[in-house]
């Protein structure tokens, strides 16, 4: 969402696919496995370098990278480097799907990954879904969702934002005026003009909408959802809000909520890291600084997490 990337991890210059295959197969074969060398290489390759080295380790071996990390593997340090070692697209396919699966939605989950990304990012999404699961990820959402949330989310999926328009100053007072009409100057909300203009304009004409509305209402955007709109379609719309504004503290919070309380969320922990350690987790680290006073790292190492699960997302981080 944000213009800048800040990525902690962008893979190796002079990289061999082989050699870490090799690497990779000597920590893994015998009695023992050497985590610390899986850490050492996975953690600081890119998904690109990471898919090379699958296929050279199938080349070489005869055998599957993933496959025999799961057999060697266990418990929540498993879930981070399986996660390192899926293409980005195809493990958020694989987080929604999970999500849907069995008795209740994690509607959080559906939040988390398909109001924060760019339309390119949801496009390759919905086609590694049905590649995967042999059904359109929207039919499935429709199935597990219900009412204003789920027209929105449908809206996302189906690739109604328009990052091809360009900004325009006067449609954003036009589209602020709508939304100001539609919450809170009359009686009751009307939900649609919400979903409408959140899931239609482009991030970059969003971030002027909401000026203008603050200009035009003297309370900013995100006061008038959390007072006009309750339930999954606030934390929805709220999400959107915020990821325009600073997608990095939006992530921070998320991340700080999955530590706080009892127990950790760490399907969420390990989510967030591995999806954005090459796209802006040097920024969501600072902003986890500037909003708590603590840095991520320090939080992750204090908290629940804690052997090789915890080296590894703490390698994931970079360097402080």
């Amino acid at each position: 969402m944000s213009p800048h990337r800040e990525p902690t991890v962008v893979g190796v210059q002079n990289f061999n696919a082989a050699e870490d295959a090799a690497a990779l197969r000597a920590a893994m074969k015998g009695f023992g496995t050497d985590e610390e060398a899986i850490i050492a290489i996975l953690t600081t390759r890119s998904n690109a370098q990471r898919q090379a080295i699958s296929q050279a380790f199938t080349h070489e071996y005869g055998r599957d990278i993933i496959e025999d990390l799961k057999s060697e593997l266990g418990g929540h340090f498993e879930d981070v480097i399986i996660a390192l070692m899926t293409p980005p697209a195809e493990y958020l396919c694989r987080e929604l799907h999970h999500c849907m699966e069995g008795m209740g939605t994690d509607e959080q989950v559906l939040v988390e990954i398909l109001c924060t990304r760019t339309k390119p990012e949801i496009a390759d999404i919905v086609d590694s879904y049905e590649r995967l699961y042999n059904r359109p990820l929207a039919e499935h959402m429709c199935s597990e969702t219900s009412g204003d949330f789920r027209r929105l989310l449908t809206l996302i999926v189906t690739g109604a934002r328009d990052e091809e328009a360009g900004v325009d100053h006067a449609r954003a007072a036009e589209a602020a005026q709508q939304l100001y009409d539609a919450g809170e100057a009359k009686w009751g909300t009307d939900e649609e003009i919400f979903n409408k203009i959140l899931a239609h304009e482009s991030f970059a004409q969003l971030r002027l909408i909401f000026e203008a509305y603050k200009e035009l209402s003297g309370r900013t955007i995100e006061q008038a959802i959390k007072a006009e709109i309750g339930g999954e379609l606030k934390d929805a719309l709220s999400a959107i809000v915020e990821c325009v504004e600073n997608a990095a503290a939006w992530f921070a919070q998320r991340l700080r909520s999955a530590m706080q309380g009892a127990g950790t969320e760490d399907k969420t922990l390990v989510r967030i890291i591995a999806s954005r350690a090459e796209i802006d987790l040097g920024a969501i680290k600072r902003e986890y600084e500037r909003l708590y006073d603590k840095t991520l790292e320090s939080d992750i190492s204090q908290g629940e997490t804690s052997g090789d699960y915890k080296r590894a997302l703490v390698a994931l981080l970079g360097p402080a």
